[in-house]
Formats: structure tokens, C-alpha cells, sequence
């Protein structure tokens, strides 16, 4: 972050962005899902899936693209399956009821998972993963994307940064939370590299012609990398089946590209699942033995360089509580935004 940020409250960001959704005509506690999502995103530290999305997801409901009222649709029911199509709503909407369904499938079946078609971008993973723990459940949730990553080996891009989370709860320490692209990193870090002029560390990604690149415009004509080479391709192949191809929805090239298509809906697809503990093994000592886990590996002699010894979601979760209480940083370029859809909506901007 640059030294030029603004500090902004999360409940006024929040009601702000209620307001915006609102605006283009979708219910109140439809708006607040989304402005959640996003609020939450940048308080956990992910920016590049935070409120700087509103612009892009306002354009796409106002061209019509996007269905701004949620009117999902079962397809198949199973007692420990659903199929949901989402009917070209907003995904994060979509995806906070398909998350709903699997946990209350979970409590009578032990295990529970839920696809989801005909959807859109959903934000962070970790969101529906971290509804799990709420009700002493293990979360899991991936989705599929435009293609913005080459396989390994290919300098053409076919795969979505296709992200996946698994949360799972602790007893008196904090919950693991993986939430993580199969790119090396997410192609929304460098959209806000690019939005605020900034250039991306060299191993990102790749430029059109195939070539490194650490010029962040350069990168979104190109494609990202896979983390891990091989692994990293493979798993995003793997997403790609389960959040694509097996929930009906489209996959690779076939998804529409959300910054470059607005005639087409993106056809997104997403997968959702929760494991009650219960059914397993006893909760507490489940979490029991989660917490000597943690302890042992927060323990563990540091690497040389290394003072901390981070759990997954240790940082964004800490951090979270640290924005709560000072706010979250807005680069100027993101308020700019803001208070320009803000000016379409005919919502005031009172956040100075």
C-alpha cells in the first residue's frame, strides 16, 4: 500500500456498497451478501478481491449480464447432493445459499456437497468455508474461471486462477483457513497493480508473447502461472472438473471473460461441501487435537530468516481484527471509483 491511502471504517464501507447494490435493483439482504463479501475480503488483507470488484460487478448488472436478484433453481437432489443453478446471478450470493444447503445436508448426511452452474465471480473462497465453523463443520469450496492461466508448459492461457478454500475449526485457537488460487499468484492482484500503476514481482506472469514480464498491463494481455509448475496445473485442472465440468457449468475458454464480455453471461461454476465432525470422530476432541497441532507446529523451531512460524489464515484472520479497529486502507484510484459509481448510483459518499 502507498502512503496516500485512506482509512475507511468497515460498517460505513459496508453500508455504502449495500447501498450501490441496492441501487441496480437488488434486494437489501442480497446487496448486504455482496458488500460482505467484499468488506470482508479487504479486511482480511485481500485487496484484489475487495470493494475495488464494485465497479466491475455495478457495469455488468447495469449492461443487463447479470441477473441482480437471486432466483436459484434446484436441479437434482440427493440426500447428501444438490445441484443448484444459479440462473446468472451474482455468485456470491448464489454461492452464500449453495454454502447454507451444504451445511444444513451436512447435519443429517455427515457429508454434503453442492454444485452450483450458470453463476458468476464469487470473491474469496474463504467466505462460504469460514460458514462452515459456525457450526463446528470442516468447509470446503472452489470455483473455475475465465482463462487466465496457460497449462504447464503452454503460453497460451485455458485454465482460471481457480481457487480453492478448506476451513476447519479449532477449539481455543484460531481456525486453519487455506484459501488459495492454483496460479501463483491471483490475476486480481495484478488488475490493482495495474489500476494504481504499480509493477508485479517478475515470476507472476507472463506477457503475450510468452515472455517474463514485471509491467502489470503487460501481464493482463498475457497470462499468469500456475504455483508449483506441474502441481500447481494439475490441481487447476482438477477445480476445473469439479467446480466445471461436473456441476454442468462451462470450463477453461469456454467461461466468458467477465472485463471483456458484456453481451454473454460468464456461465461460472462452483463447488461447495461441509463435513460435520460430529459424525466422525467426538467435536471436542476433534478440536482438542487440532489446538496441540497448532501449538506444536507454532512451536516448531523457525527456518534461519523466519522470526514466526503462520498457520494458513493466521495472517488475514489477525489482520482482520487489526482493520476492525483501524479501519481498512483504500488506495486513491479505489476511491475514485467508489465515489464515481457512486455519482451513477446517485448514492452520497460520506466516507471522508
Amino acid at each position: 500500500m502507498t502512503n496516500n491511502v485512506k482509512y475507511v471504517q468497515a460498517e460505513p464501507l459496508r453500508q455504502y456498497c449495500t447501498a450501490l447494490f441496492e441501487s441496480v435493483g437488488m434486494p437489501e439482504d442480497e446487496a448486504y451478501i455482496n458488500a460482505d463479501n467484499l468488506v470482508d475480503a479487504d479486511l482480511t488483507g485481500v485487496e484484489s478481491h475487495g470493494v475495488s470488484r464494485m465497479a466491475i460487478y455495478l457495469k455488468r448488472i447495469r449492461d443487463g449480464v447479470v441477473n441482480p436478484k437471486c432466483e436459484i433453481k434446484v436441479v437434482a437432489e440427493h440426500p447428501a447432493v444438490l445441484v443448484i443453478d444459479a440462473k446468472n446471478s451474482m455468485g456470491a450470493v448464489a454461492s452464500y445459499k449453495a454454502m447454507e444447503m451444504a451445511i444444513k445436508k451436512a447435519k443429517e448426511s455427515g457429508v454434503a456437497f453442492v454444485t452450483v452452474r450458470n453463476s458468476n465471480h464469487y470473491g474469496t473462497a474463504a467466505y462460504y468455508t469460514k460458514m462452515a465453523l459456525e457450526h463446528d463443520m470442516i468447509g470446503f469450496s472452489s470455483t473455475n474461471g475465465p482463462a487466465r492461466m496457460a497449462p504447464w508448459g503452454g503460453k497460451d492461457p485455458y485454465f482460471g486462477t481457480n481457487p480453492f478454500s478448506i476451513a476447519v475449526p479449532a477449539g481455543q485457537e484460531l481456525p486453519v483457513v487455506a484459501d488459495m488460487a492454483t496460479s501463483l499468484v491471483a490475476r486480481g492482484k495484478i488488475i490493482l497493480a495495474a489500476k494504481n500503476n504499480k509493477e508485479i514481482p517478475l515470476g507472476w506472469a507472463i506477457n503475450k508473447d510468452g515472455e517474463d514480464t514485471t509491467n502489470a498491463k503487460e501481464a493482463l494481455e498475457g497470462t499468469v502461472l500456475p504455483f508449483g509448475g506441474p502441481k500447481g496445473s494439475a490441481i487447476a485442472l482438477l477445480i476445473d472438473v469439479f467446480s466445471g465440468i461436473l456441476a454442468g457449468a462451462s470450463f477453461g475458454p469456454h467461461i466468458k471473460d467477465m472485463y471483456a464480455n458484456f453481451e454473454e453471461p460468464t456461465n461460472t461454476g462452483h463447488i461447495f461441501g461441509a463435513f460435520d465432525i460430529s459424525k466422525f470422530i467426538d467435536t471436542s476432541l476433534f478440536k482438542q487435537n487440532m489446538d496441540q497441532m497448532i501449538r506444536e507446529i507454532k512451536g516448531s523451531t523457525p527456518a534461519k530468516g523466519v522470526q514466526e512460524i503462520f498457520l494458513p489464515g493466521e495472517i488475514e484472520l489477525k489482520k482482520k481484527q487489526q482493520r476492525l479497529k483501524e479501519g481498512i486502507p483504500l488506495s486513491p484510484a479505489v476511491i475514485k471509483e467508489l465515489k464515481e459509481e457512486g455519482a451513477l448510483c446517485r448514492v452520497a459518499w460520506t466516507l471522508d
